[in-house]
């Protein structure tokens, strides 16, 4: 057998997630089909973490074991003809077997898009969060590095009832959080050990108040203590939402 390693780049506007579903359109279900149709073989590939509906993926990283003898440029090659173009192959590896998509994971990163200008481009609606209205960003940018570091991040999380036992752990390391304007963007970049369902998100919707000036940015360590996610904003859009990189 061997270990193959994927690295994927997707537009999940018409997806319903990740994790393969019955009758719903998946990234995972995606794969696994043209995976299925190159080697004959029925494989579910391990994603490193699931993204959700309408969330967009530069660089998702994927697993699988085959006895396929198909070399890696090849497949890569196949894949993508088999694939729709919404998702693409950008690299095939052969790894040790040891290795694993989600178990082995190190960091991830992850980007959010607002887009700030009064009118947003038909063409990067799909992709962007539009949030024209007054913001503090100064706010916004001054809470961001107190999240930095290791925290109970319940209050940011989402209820799971799949993956959620009640002694699961939601304490993650926070390596780097920081907002920056890009042109008529306003930009949140994170890098952590991981993140929970719904995390990234609910950190956006929390900022937003703190750019209402709801909350006061040294209201994030409150929230955090508190570990309730009734304390915290709301979830924003999917669609503003990217994995940008996994690293092992």
């Amino acid at each position: 057998m061997r270990n193959c390693k994927l690295v994927l780049s997707y537009d999940g506007s018409d997806f319903a997630g990740w994790q393969v579903q019955p009758d719903a359109p998946t990234i995972q279900g995606a794969l696994a089909t043209a995976i299925g149709r190159l080697t004959g073989e029925k494989v579910l590939p391990q994603g490193s973490g699931r993204t959700d509906a309408g969330v967009h993926a530069l660089a998702q990283v994927a697993s699988f074991s085959t006895d396929s003898p198909i070399p890696a440029g090849n497949m890569l090659i196949a894949l993508n003809d088999i694939l729709p173009p919404s998702i693409r192959v950008l690299e095939v590896a052969e790894v040790a077997a040891e290795f694993h998509a989600r178990k082995s994971a190190r960091a991830k990163s992850y980007r959010y898009r607002i887009w700030r200008g009064a009118i947003c481009p038909p063409f990067l609606a799909r992709y962007v969060w539009h949030y024209p209205y007054p913001l503090d960003q100064n706010a916004m940018e001054q809470a961001a590095h107190l999240l930095i570091g290791e925290h109970d991040f319940t209050s940011f999380a989402a209820v799971d009832p799949e993956t959620d036992a009640p002694e699961s752990s939601k304490v993650r390391t926070i390596f780097s959080s920081a907002w920056e304007r890009e042109g008529d963007e306003f930009v949140y970049t994170v890098r952590g050990s991981g993140f929970l369902h719904h995390m990234v998100r609910n950190l956006v919707g929390t900022f937003i108040l703190l750019g209402k000036r709801t909350l006061k940015p040294d209201d994030i360590t409150r929230i955090l203590a508190a570990r309730n996610r009734s304390t915290a904003g709301a979830t924003a859009p999917a669609k503003g939402l990217y994995l940008v990189s996994v690293e092992y």
